[in-house]
């Protein structure tokens, strides 16, 4: 069943829905785009746009759609569909659509009678979760190109080296070997640095001590997701006896992860191992999170996870545990994996991660 088809099944008799988001138009339609909407009913979608897309949107979009471009304003085409097929309710992308978007949508619907509610977002986060054979490929070879990168940058990283240059040699590394892009904005950060867990990466040598790296490709419009630590200089007895406090409480978070666990017990387990060896409080984020088209998706692998979210099907999810010692320097080791159809649980990532010393 294809991604618009499984949203037609949620939408009833009189209903309809307004898809906003850039992330969930391509979703629904396939088709990569930032300036228009998507507009589906139970029995048919529409694609509105204008003709800077329109030949592309006729070539990619998935053939359910209908691609319109209106001639009068976007809201305009859409009271007339609406209008035209019936249509009672208009469900819109609660966490997405703009006031100002949301005051011209109601003043382009005032004299339709259409109730205009929110909805379609919360839909469209739960069936996003659940990732198909052909999303789990295109974040598998995402993957790929992101784990290459990581050797790739293994061999030609010095001391020398400026955590800018870090940064954009793995970008360039994984678009010039066939990503559509990054997955997210890279992080490489050393010594003091690497203590910020979403430090950005500055215009400065190298530190001595750890140097870790956030970073993703992007490939057929879904994220890989992938953090290493390695040292500049030489790990002391405390620097190795942190990393490997990490990768001890990933490991058993990883060891743990199963269909039908659960995403609070998986985060309990990781921070267990961290406060138990004297970092408590040094972790201060969950331990992981759904990954797909966009990098942060559901579901959340989090302390403040419902005891009845689990891991299920389909699901993709980072393992990311971090010890963040303000001032002084972090550490962070991150895979990705996922709860493939058959229900074995399988590791994306296949870099190293072995304590590396530059």
């Amino acid at each position: 069943m294809t991604h618009i088809e499984k949203f037609q099944r949620e939408l009833k008799a009189g209903q309809a829905a307004l898809i906003s988001s850039t992330a969930n138009c391509f979703y629904l339609s396939l088709f990569n785009y930032y300036d228009g909407y998507l507009l589906v009913l139970p029995d048919k979608a529409f694609l509105l746009t204008d003709f800077r897309y329109a030949e592309a949107a006729e070539r990619e979009a998935d053939k359910a759609f209908d691609v319109l471009c209106p001639k009068g304003t976007m809201f305009g085409a859409v009271a007339e569909l609406l209008t035209a097929n019936g249509a009672k309710t208009l469900l819109i992308e609660e966490n997405h659509l703009t006031v100002a978007a949301h005051e011209r949508l109601s003043e382009g619907l005032a004299d339709t009678g259409v109730l205009i509610v929110g909805g379609a977002g919360k839909i469209l986060t739960r069936l996003r979760a659940y990732k198909d054979e052909q999303e789990l490929a295109a974040m598998a070879r995402a993957q790929e190109l992101t784990d290459a990168a990581f050797s790739h940058i293994l061999s030609i990283l010095t001391p020398t080296m400026r955590e800018i240059d870090v940064a954009l040699e793995l970008e360039y590394f994984m678009r010039r070997e066939g990503a559509q892009s990054i997955a997210f904005h890279t992080i490489a950060v050393s010594g003091s640095a690497s203590a910020v867990p979403h430090g950005v990466p500055r215009n400065k040598v190298l530190e001595k001590g750890f140097l870790t790296m956030d970073f993703g490709a992007r490939f057929g419009g879904y994220c890989a997701d992938m953090t290493r630590t390695v040292v500049i200089g030489r790990a002391d007895a405390e620097m190795k006896r942190l990393y490997h406090t990490v990768l001890q409480a990933q490991q058993t978070a990883l060891d743990m992860a199963a269909c039908g666990v659960s995403c609070w017990a998986l985060d309990l387990a990781a921070r267990s191992i961290i406060d138990g060896a004297g970092y408590e409080g040094c972790f201060g984020h969950a331990l992981g999170h759904g990954v797909g088209i966009a990098v942060h998706e559901e579901p959340r692998l989090s302390s403040k996870a419902p005891a009845e979210t689990l891991l299920e099907r389909g699901h993709v999810v980072t393992v990311e545990p971090g010890i963040y010692q303000k001032g002084r320097y972090g550490c962070r080791i991150e895979d990705m994996i996922a709860v493939m159809p058959d229900g074995r649980v399988h590791n994306f990532t296949k870099s190293t991660k072995e304590l590396i010393e530059i």
